[in-house]
């Protein structure tokens, strides 16, 4: 195969989209992802960039054997699932998404917020139930709340923390922030944020929401220490990664009420067990790690694996590499 730029997935359902994407005069072509190590090899052995079919990996055995690749790109923000410091090793870049689903992932953030305060999933249900509002006007009244107003802190304020301020200007929260790496002064100014310790912002916050990347530094970030820190009014939502989060510390905090509930769209092990106790917690919303998932998000998510793929394959340098500790 002489294809530039390959779309390594296990079907080509999505081939069409990026080949229309493609700037003109730069090839690509499906391999299926499926294959043994040595077909796969065969098959790439020319390949400048391959663009990933979903939250795949990409094995270091397998770069090793292709000489002409510079580039893996993913269509996600996370790129958890690859080895980053060893493909840099070989030469090879990670970029992902650039920012592709921000505005996806920044709404079903701030759905959840307004779905956990209140208690939306326990609505929908009563009312396909044909009990119409049960008993969650009586039950649940302490735990139903506005947004306006609310301290929200956000840790991490990158494409998708950043965008979920911008948005929570509007419900006239006070916005807390904690990150290792400073924003620009300007984007602080405009979104009226306010930078605070770690423990500052548990401790402060009305909702905590997790923006951050998954790696060894961000694993287990929020365990008992950290619910312990918090308000028992407060709530937390997670649309970053479920690891980021200790579960079985999160299941002590919500049991023994150290929280008063959470809104996340991923867990640790996905799909959960369907055993998980989290599921059948009233002042728990879970999402199945569809914050994502829009049709704009996708199309915008394509178009950049596109246009970055292309970018190396004409000689250039890739945009939004992702480092090996990020």
């Amino acid at each position: 195969m002489n294809d530039q730029v390959v779309f390594w997935a296990p079907d080509d359902s999505g081939l069409q989209i990026l080949k229309d994407a493609m700037p003109a005069g730069v090839d690509i072509d499906w391999v299926d992802s499926s294959m043994s190590l040595e077909e796969s090899a065969e098959a790439l052995k020319n390949t400048k960039a391959v663009i990933l079919g979903g939250a795949l990996a990409f094995e270091v055995e397998l770069a090793a054997k292709c000489p002409e690749l510079r580039l893996i790109q993913t269509t996600s923000a996370g790129t958890n699932q690859l080895d980053k410091t060893a493909l840099g090793e070989l030469g090879v870049k990670v970029s992902n998404n650039g920012g592709g689903n921000a505005v996806a992932v920044a709404e079903h953030t701030i759905a959840l917020m307004i779905g956990v305060y209140r208690k939306l999933q326990l609505q929908f249900k009563s009312v396909q139930d044909g009990k119409w509002m049960s008993d969650i006007r009586s039950a649940w009244y302490s735990q139903a709340h506005e947004l306006t107003g609310k301290t929200v802190g956000i840790i991490g304020v990158g494409r998708i923390g950043s965008r979920v301020a911008k948005r929570l200007q509007g419900w006239e929260c006070e916005l807390i922030y904690h990150d290792i790496v400073d924003p620009e002064s300007d984007l602080v100014d405009e979104l009226g944020m306010k930078k605070v310790g770690f423990d500052e912002l548990l401790q402060e916050s009305d909702i905590i929401t997790l923006h951050v990347p998954l790696n060894r530094n961000t694993t287990g970030m929020i365990s008992d220490r950290e619910f312990d820190l918090m308000k028992p009014t407060a709530v937390l939502i997670n649309a970053c990664r479920g690891p980021v989060v200790d579960e079985d510390a999160f299941i002590r905090a919500i049991e023994e009420e150290k929280i008063m509930a959470a809104g996340v769209d991923v867990l640790e092990v996905e799909p959960t067990p369907e055993d998980n106790p989290l599921i059948e917690m009233d002042n728990v919303l879970i999402t199945p790690h569809l914050a994502a998932f829009t049709q704009e998000a996708g199309e915008k998510s394509r178009a950049f694996a596109a246009y970055n793929t292309a970018r190396v394959v004409n000689g250039e340098e890739p945009e939004s590499v992702v480092l090996p500790d990020d």
